[in-house]
């Protein structure tokens, strides 16, 4: 019997000595603060909410550039001793003026075009698909063009164009609206300020207010150039067909003067239909279009965008390419237009709030720029003590102005 016990005995010591030579498995307990589970819901609660919005905040962001680029007009004026709501009154209805004229003389012309390049399609369709089925490339695309059958592709598409026009009317409502909020935004100016400049403590109000000054540079510049460029492109393909007695000359030119309005892209679709449109003139007058299309894409690129934008756009040509992918892929046509400013704002930002990247080394210009900016708060500090915020914010910006000024000469 004892015999029999010993080796339980034994296997029994055995289990205990592994049990203690096993690390003892302890409970842990995961705690989670209550403000952060608080923010976590705000986060996605904003995001919600910034999904469901997108269509305002694209308003506001339209407002928001609209008043940029009306506003150094408004305040020459100003300077010149119009009273300010004067002031905006004149902008907004010399612009209000100036677009009537402009669809009372294109519009009717345009429509007419419109159903001319309707009525000859056919046959500029034949002229086309006859030019493309000499080259054994592109045969199969000149078969595609002749067995195009307009009512499938209108029975197929008959949503599509649905939404589509529903689209373009909700723009054209948002477009509205954007243009009353900049106008109220602007007779507003100094209250909207002033409640800005009320929750930031007085320290950074120099700080605020070179960012506002730059922004509204960037936002200005960039469509006051938009504007000229897009509308230079527009003339010069104007005249350019109608000197080479190309038919349908302000269609193309309008529609090539739209869509200038996107870098490397615009190149194409702008090129396009002007070739395409002299192609049935015979390959001389195409080889002239063509060249003089690409000499002039060349001088906008290389001469006239420089000198229209200034310092407002200068980025990278690699963050220009990759902010119009991203916006693009965001937002559509909407995110590509506001690509190229947004891009800019984040860099005027790292450089006005001193962010020093990785591997970036201090260099003596950031050491002076800190010392002003140091001096131009405590100076602000001195001349505005006892103040309101919105007094103290006009004397930020007239500081940030003149700073600006400045550093512009300097450049120079």
């Amino acid at each position: 019997m004892n015999n029999q016990q010993a080796p339980k005995a034994v296997l029994q010591d055995e289990r205990s000595e592994v049990k203690q030579a096993l690390p003892r498995l302890t409970a842990m307990r995961i705690e989670i603060a209550p403000w952060t589970i608080v923010f976590v819901v705000l986060i996605i609660i904003s995001l919600w909410l910034f999904i469901r919005l997108l269509p305002v905040f694209l308003m506001l962001v339209c407002a928001l550039m609209i008043a940029g680029t009306l506003s150094p007009t408004v305040d020459r004026l100003e300077r010149r001793g119009i009273r300010r709501d004067a002031g905006i009154a004149i902008v907004f209805s010399v612009l209000f003026v100036i677009t009537g004229l402009l669809f009372l003389l294109i519009v009717p012309e345009l429509l007419n075009q419109v159903k001319n390049v309707i009525s000859i399609e056919p046959e500029m369709r034949k002229n086309l698909a006859h030019w493309l089925a000499r080259s054994p490339l592109t045969e199969n695309l000149a078969k595609a063009l002749r067995n195009v059958r307009y009512d499938t592709l209108f029975k197929a598409s008959a949503s599509s164009v649905l939404s589509f026009f529903s689209l373009v009317i909700e723009s054209i409502i948002y477009g509205v609206g954007a243009i009353f909020l900049a106008l109220y935004m602007m007779l507003d100016r100094d209250r909207l300020r002033g409640a800005l400049f009320s929750v930031v403590p007085r320290t950074h109000h120099i700080r605020l207010s070179r960012i506002l000054v730059n922004l509204n540079t960037i936002v200005g510049g960039y469509i006051r150039g938009q504007a000229i460029t897009c509308a230079l492109m527009a003339a010069f393909i104007f005249i350019l067909l109608t000197a080479c007695g190309i038919p349908n000359a302000l269609v193309i030119a309008v529609f090539g003067g739209l869509a200038d309005v996107l870098p490397y892209i615009g190149i194409f679709l702008t090129m396009a239909p002007a070739v395409a449109a002299a192609l049935p003139l015979g390959a001389g007058i195409t080889l002239v279009v063509f060249l003089l299309m690409l000499a002039y894409e060349e001088f906008e690129s290389r001469v006239l965008v420089p000198v229209v934008y200034g310092r407002a756009m200068r980025l990278p040509s690699s963050m220009v390419l990759l902010s119009l992918i991203a916006g693009a892929t965001l937002f559509g046509i909407i995110g590509a237009l506001l690509a190229l400013p947004v891009a800019a704002t984040i860099l005027m930002l790292i450089d006005t709030l001193r962010v020093e990247l990785p591997g970036e080394t201090e260099q003596a210009a950031d050491t002076e720029n800190r010392e002003n900016d140091q001096s131009s708060e405590q100076e602000y500090t001195r001349r505005t003590d006892g103040m309101s915020a919105g007094q103290a914010s006009a004397i930020a910006f007239k500081m940030s102005r003149r700073r600006k000024i400045k550093e512009s000469l300097a450049d120079k």
